[in-house]
């Protein structure tokens, strides 16, 4: 064979061997990637045109896949946008899936592994893949019962609510406000969808934003339970709720300049020295910016840490903010820092879903348990795939016995102080307020936590209200506005 023949055959040979090596690289290696890319429009329409499992509430669909008379074959509809949109998130054409509609799209589409014997299936009878259903932990009745308490609030008013049953981490109620309208996303009119993202994108109101997990803010005086818990667990510092402790009407500081820590009534916080108890049940900042500094910055840090702080990877369904105690190294915290640390200011940021995992570990004996709102998955024939078994996130966030007196001094809280909206009759509950300061120029926060009942608890819940609408900034307190909410999600679980 003559040599340019030769060339030209062993060229042949490599280009064959590359086209070999590409097609296998396409079809095995990177088929996955390909096949999830936005812009790979037959495999869009493929999964768009099939029908979608659904998201299941108390065994009613909350999102499902209706058949229609289009070329996509199936439209995703949803049973009531205004409770659980920031739940299912929604299924769009154009804009892709989010919250559980994407974190559980293997098996709502179909193409999760753990389907493959149903895919087999399809296929040898010719039938169209079908997906698997997703049931939630969501109590409806807590859930309702948050939805109704926000809409209750000034129009314009934004917030939160998460409930969790403290022995298990299960989500039972998980609302943020305003909603918006998940089956406009999910129409066959991509115009008409185009406008209506960017509507809610152009909100001030932030509709796509959920504010139970997904931004923290400043949880006040609900984070002195943490500086309690400190407290409490410092062998050197020796307290029990009926401990005698400093209070007094105003608190300075050798760094602070000029700047003076006081409370919101001295009715009780002004004494000198008051009970551990009393502290709690009247919120007195004096005392709890004296403890801080006792505790130290460093210890309380700790301290929301065991409680979960600075951890974003606990809640494997939804995307979750992570809460700070500070931005930089607590160390660097000079006095008036720590101090406003410890009663929920300063750099301190919280989600509700993890103010409701601090009240929840109260209830719990100190141990956190991961919160989670899936509660099982189904193949399309109704067979059990996946169940969630509950599990400890950390163990000894608190002992059993600082526990134990916590729950003691939110009982009082309830009984005796700043969280009386929470009473149920005949049921023993615990709770705290707060409100969070955010400058001259914007409304403070409003939050609650609470628990019940407080003896045998089955549910803790955290509240926030982000915004009041029109409420006067004198009448925003946490016991006058997130407690009522909070009181009849808890009631919705208790007495349902």
């Amino acid at each position: 064979m003559n040599r340019p023949i030769r060339v030209m055959a062993i060229g042949c040979l490599l280009l064959f061997v590359a086209l070999m090596l590409n097609v296998n690289y396409l079809q095995y290696i990177s088929a996955d990637e390909l096949n999830a890319r936005n812009d790979n429009r037959r495999v869009l329409v493929e999964e768009y045109s099939r029908e979608r499992g659904p998201i299941v509430v108390a065994g009613e669909p909350i999102a499902s896949s209706e058949p229609v008379d289009d070329e996509y074959e199936y439209l995703r509809t949803y049973e009531d946008p205004g409770m659980y949109s920031n739940l299912t998130g929604f299924y769009s054409f154009t804009f892709g899936s989010t919250d559980l509609e994407n974190s559980q799209n293997g098996i709502l589409s179909g193409s999760d592994p753990q389907l493959f014997v149903s895919r087999v299936v399809d296929l040898v009878s010719s039938d169209q893949p079908s997906g698997g259903s997703v049931e939630l932990t969501i109590d409806p009745d807590a859930q309702q019962a948050a939805v109704d308490g926000f809409a209750a609030l000034a129009e314009g008013s934004r917030g939160a609510a998460v409930a969790l049953d403290p022995e298990t981490g299960a989500v039972l109620a998980m609302v943020s406000t305003p909603p918006y309208n998940t089956n406009q996303l999910a129409s066959h009119d991509f115009e008409e969808v185009d406008d209506f993202y960017q509507r809610l994108l152009e909100s001030e109101a932030s509709p796509l934003v959920d504010r139970s997990r997904e931004e923290r803010y400043a949880p006040g005086s609900t984070f002195k339970l943490v500086t309690a818990a400190a407290a409490l667990s410092d062998e050197d510092l020796d307290l029990s709720p009926d401990s005698q402790i400093e209070s007094g009407s105003a608190l300075s500081f050798p760094d602070g300049g000029s700047y003076v820590l006081t409370n919101q009534s001295d009715d009780v916080c002004g004494a000198q020295e008051i009970t551990f108890t009393q502290a709690v049940a009247a919120s007195c900042n004096t005392a709890f910016g004296r403890l801080a500094l006792a505790v130290g910055p460093e210890d309380l840090a700790e301290q929301a840490e065991a409680f979960g702080f600075g951890d974003n990877s606990y809640l494997d369904s939804l995307q979750v903010a992570p809460s700070q105690f500070t931005s930089g190294d607590p160390a660097e915290l000079d006095s008036p820092e720590t101090a406003q640390s410890g009663i929920g200011q300063f750099d301190v940021a919280a989600t509700p879903l993890q103010m409701a995992m601090i009240t929840a570990t109260i209830a719990n004996d100190g141990t956190v348990m991961r919160p989670f709102i899936v509660s099982q998955v189904r193949s399309p024939d109704a067979e059990v795939l996946d169940r969630t078994q509950p599990e400890t996130l950390y163990d000894d966030a608190v002992s059993g016995d600082v526990a134990e007196d916590l729950s003691e001094m939110m009982v009082a809280t309830v009984e005796d102080g700043t969280a009386a909206s929470l009473a149920i009759d005949e049921v023993s509950v615990g709770g705290k307020t707060g409100t969070a300061q955010r400058g001259d120029d914007d409304n403070p926060y409003a939050w609650i936590v609470g628990m019940a009942p407080a003896d045998d608890p089955q549910v803790a819940v955290a509240v926030f209200i982000e915004d009041a609408g029109g409420t006067a900034r004198d009448d925003i307190a946490g016991g006058a506005l997130a407690g009522p909410i909070a009181k009849a999600v808890m009631q919705a679980v208790i007495n349902p």
